[in-house]
């Protein structure tokens, strides 16, 4: 069965509000010093990469929508499989 659309746009929303109460308060520096923020912003920021990747299979207009879709998914996929080479500061 199918995923209603709408859903993987709720799970970018939600993913994005926890990204930005994770970090409410936090400078680079502050962000940089912690791991476990890093790693829970890492674990959002794949979350919404998958779910507009999963979006954009079912629906090209997305992807006109989100300007930077491509990019976002790319990100996922550096978190996802490049994780040696992640750099805190591109995050």
């Amino acid at each position: 069965m199918q995923r209603d659309p709408r859903a993987f746009l709720w799970d970018v929303r939600e993913a994005a509000l926890a990204i930005q109460s994770f970090t409410t308060g936090m400078d680079a520096t502050a962000y940089a010093g912690n791991e476990r923020v890093q790693a829970a912003v890492e674990r959002k920021c794949e979350v919404i990469g998958e779910a507009l990747s999963q979006l954009a299979e079912l629906d090209t207009s997305p992807g006109e929508r989100v300007p930077d879709l491509r990019q976002i998914v790319a990100c996922r996929n550096q978190l996802i499989h490049g994780h040696a080479v992640v750099h805190v500061g591109t995050v």
